[in-house]
């Protein structure tokens, strides 16, 4: 028996979509001013561009679905820790440019097939927002797997640092294919994104990736998992209480 109804299934599918996009951001946007080079500087902080533009569109939908209205800014500034759904792997620091790229490859990878299948949603929001995303994260995609080839590929250094990174980050990867009960309940309404066949193709093309670059690609272990229940690492909260300062100390402000 369902503990929650489809709208609050759907709110929550939501929330979890457009954290994964606001979260993801906020963390490439730090290397503005920061990348390697001037052309990763710029390609970055476009992709957090693309990604607060897809996480204005999701949470202003679920502000909607609600039991009072919100808008997007209310969302995104206004709740606290555990009431973020992103997964872990979104709100993992940078670390170097290495680790970065392998979060890029995981996340582009999966989201490219994820939003290939929600186009198709039952949802006529959900789907025309998947559809614009979709050719945003052709882009990302490419770009992480010509980096990781490219650091893969390249010196003993960059090879070392990209083989740290994926092996670092492995375990944040199973996370993503998890269902839980509001995306159960959204499937049987063809709302939501059957996640096991997501998995296989997600398997395949990043091994085979992993496997031109030359990077050892990590046993299926232990996976970390908790953010579907508002469990989060100890990272998310120092990005909370920097991207919510402002809104939390001056709440009525208008500029």
């Amino acid at each position: 028996m369902n503990t929650i109804t489809k709208q609050q299934a759907l709110y929550k599918y939501s929330l979890r979509l457009g954290d994964n996009a606001l979260i993801h951001s906020y963390r490439l946007s730090e290397w503005c001013s920061n990348a390697p080079i001037l052309e990763e500087d710029l390609a970055l902080t476009n992709f957090a561009l693309d990604m607060i533009g897809r996480a204005q569109a999701i949470l202003g939908y679920a502000g909607q679905l609600g039991d009072m209205e919100k808008t997007a800014d209310d969302l995104a500034y206004r709740r606290g820790e555990r009431e973020y759904y992103n997964n872990l792997i979104i709100e993992m620091p940078n670390g170097d440019f290495a680790n970065t790229i392998a979060r890029l490859l995981f996340v582009s990878v999966y989201e490219f097939y994820f939003f290939s299948e929600l186009q198709n949603s039952s949802d006529p929001t959900l789907a025309a927002i998947a559809a614009k995303t979709l050719k945003e994260v052709k882009y990302h995609m490419a770009h992480a797997r010509d980096w990781v080839l490219r650091l893969g590929d390249g010196t003993d250094e960059s090879r070392s640092r990209m083989q740290a990174a994926v092996s670092a980050l492995w375990m944040y990867t199973g996370e993503l294919f998890e269902t839980d009960e509001a995306a159960a309940i959204l499937q049987d309404a063809n709302i939501a994104v059957d996640m096991p066949p997501l998995k296989e193709k997600w398997n395949a093309i990043v091994r085979q990736i992993l496997a031109d670059a030359a990077i050892a690609i990590p046993a299926d272990e232990y996976m970390q998992t908790g953010s579907s229940k508002g469990v989060h690492t100890e990272h998310l909260g120092h990005i909370l209480s920097e991207m919510q300062y402002l809104q939390r100390t001056y709440p009525e402000a208008i500029w």
